[in-house]
């Protein structure tokens, strides 16, 4: 998967589509991602233990990887992700400003 934990990225699709975000989690064998503060959804929660509170709980849910876009800390614009293979390793690139994420 091209995304990271700390990449930011923007939604393209959906509901919360043109809110910016941190990836918070990635999961690649489902191909989703969690962005800090976008795709709130609200739970009912019954209290659990003898102190708990019930109530409503917001929580963050998984967006699908093709639902959001990178934004290049370089040039400020969405973007795909490249790669560039130099001596030891492979490196993720922009491919619009061709500089290193």
């Amino acid at each position: 998967m091209k995304l990271k934990k700390g990449d930011k990225v923007r939604v393209v699709k959906g509901k919360d589509s043109g809110k910016e975000g941190a990836v918070e989690r990635v999961w690649p064998k489902n191909r989703r991602v969690t962005i800090a503060g976008v795709n709130l959804f609200k739970r009912h929660m019954k209290p659990r233990a003898e102190g708990q509170k019930g109530g409503i709980v917001d929580f963050v849910r998984p967006l699908p990887v093709s639902d959001v876009a990178l934004v290049c800390p370089k040039c400020k614009q969405l973007t795909r992700v490249g790669y560039k293979i130099t001596d030891h390793d492979k490196v993720r690139i922009c491919r619009k400003c061709e500089q290193e994420i």
